[in-house]
C-alpha cells in the first residue's frame, strides 16, 4: 500500500469519526435546536445536516449532472441535493445523515476537503448551538494545509494570498507576508470565509484577513 493510499484511508476515517461524533452529539436534540440558524446563516440546523448528508452520498456523475443542471450555479445546486436529503421532520433528516456516516463516497478531489466539509459544517452547527469538540489536531492539518493551497468549495488559498498563516497549537504553517496566528480551528474557519473565528487570531495580517473574510463571508 502506498503512502497516498495509506493517507486517503486515514482522512476517510477521520470523516467516519467526525460524523459520528456529530451524530453523537445531535441524538435527542430539541425543536428548536433543530430550527437554530446556523453559520451558514441562510440554513438552520437542520438544513446543513442534510447538506451534510447529500455530501456523504453524492457520487461523481450525480455531482456532475446536477450541477450542470443547476446551471453552474453552486448554491442551487447545493440546497436541490440538500431539499433531497430533508426528512418529513428533524428526526428523519437525523436519520438520513445516521445512515450515511460510514460512506465512502466523493465526487472528485482530495480526501482532505470532504474532511474539510465535514469539520467546517459540523463547526456551522456547534458554534450556535454553544457546543466545543476538541478536533484531532492531525486532522485539522490537514484540512488547514488543503485550504491554504487550493479553492475549492471554498476561495480559502485566494482568500489568505499574501500572509503567513501559523498554527499555536500544531505544526501547521503556510504562506509568506504579514503573519495570522492562533489556533489551527480558527484559521481553517477564517479561510472558510467564518468571520466568528477572527477574534481568535491575532497579529500584523489579522486586520487584512478579516477585511477579506468579511467580504467573502456568508456560504
Amino acid at each position: 500500500m502506498g503512502r497516498s493510499t495509506e493517507r486517503t484511508d486515514r482522512l476517510w476515517a477521520d470523516i467516519h469519526s467526525e460524523r459520528a461524533a456529530l451524530a453523537d452529539e445531535l441524538a435527542g436534540l430539541d425543536e428548536a435546536g433543530w430550527r437554530t440558524v446556523s453559520l451558514c446563516t441562510r440554513w438552520s440546523v437542520e438544513e446543513v445536516v442534510a447538506h451534510l448528508t447529500a455530501v456523504a452520498r453524492t457520487g461523481r456523475l450525480r455531482w456532475i449532472r446536477s450541477f450542470v443542471g443547476a446551471g453552474f450555479d453552486t448554491d442551487r445546486h447545493n440546497r436541490r441535493r440538500m431539499q433531497e436529503q430533508l426528512g418529513a421532520d428533524p428526526g428523519g433528516t437525523f436519520e438520513n445523515f445516521v445512515d450515511s456516516r460510514t460512506l465512502r463516497v466523493a465526487p472528485l478531489g482530495d480526501a482532505a476537503a470532504w474532511l474539510g466539509e465535514t469539520i467546517v459544517h459540523a463547526e456551522d452547527i456547534r458554534r450556535p448551538l454553544g457546543r466545543t469538540r476538541r478536533y484531532p489536531i492531525d486532522a485539522l492539518t490537514e484540512v488547514a494545509r488543503f485550504y491554504a493551497s487550493k479553492d475549492f468549495a471554498v476561495n480559502s488559498a485566494t482568500l489568505v494570498t499574501g500572509l503567513h498563516l501559523r498554527a499555536t497549537d500544531g505544526p501547521f504553517e503556510a504562506g509568506e507576508g504579514p503573519e495570522v496566528a492562533g489556533p489551527t480551528l480558527a484559521l481553517v474557519m477564517a479561510m472558510a470565509a467564518r468571520p466568528a473565528y477572527l477574534a481568535d487570531l491575532t497579529g500584523g495580517g489579522t486586520e487584512e484577513l478579516a477585511r477579506r473574510v468579511r467580504a467573502g463571508s456568508g456560504r
